[in-house]
């Protein structure tokens, strides 16, 4: 007993089935801003609403550094897109960043006033394929012990989501 504790003492008491330093289940964080405990996801859809690329992280990460993981990916898989519209979280250095690395032209979809419901042109798409993957029990709740695997997991959904649309 006396080895289990020195080898195991900073992962929190060997009885209980989750540690205390995340490594049953991996990085989670936590964004006091949006209040929301665990991971985030990060998505880029088309036009249509379908799922370019995708970014599973710790909520503790903040918006505009996961945005830059999410413009990685996707020009890395496509290299004739040349616009991209967000949301108004990615202001700041990340419109100059993605001017110079890859081309795009940045445009932030802002809200005009804070208390009022109005549909904003282009942002109502991304929640849309948001809504679509909400449909998928496995997504619904954060099961997965990889953000890679969450990864994976969204990418089935839309898949699901895509097969059940064209039939």
């Amino acid at each position: 007993q006396g080895r289990r504790t020195k080898r195991h003492a900073h992962r929190g008491d060997y009885r209980f089935a989750v540690g205390q330093d995340g490594a049953k289940r991996g990085r989670r964080g936590y964004d006091a801003g949006k209040k929301i405990k665990g991971r985030k996801r990060h998505i880029a859809v088309d036009t249509q609403g379908n799922l370019l690329a995708v970014i599973v992280h710790s909520a503790g990460i903040q918006d505009r550094v996961a945005a830059r993981a999410v413009l990685m990916r996707l020009f890395c898989r496509f290299d004739t897109i040349t616009k991209i519209f967000a949301d108004g979280g990615y202001t700041g250095k990340l419109i100059d960043w993605a001017k110079d690395m890859f081309g795009y032209s940045v445009e932030i979809v802002k809200r005009n006033e804070q208390h009022i419901f109005q549909v904003l042109p282009k942002r109502w798409i991304v929640e849309r394929t948001f809504a679509w993957l909400n449909w998928s029990r496995r997504l619904s709740k954060d099961y997965e012990i990889l953000p890679r695997s969450s990864e994976t997991m969204t990418y089935i959904a839309f898949a699901h989501t895509l097969l059940r649309r064209s039939t």
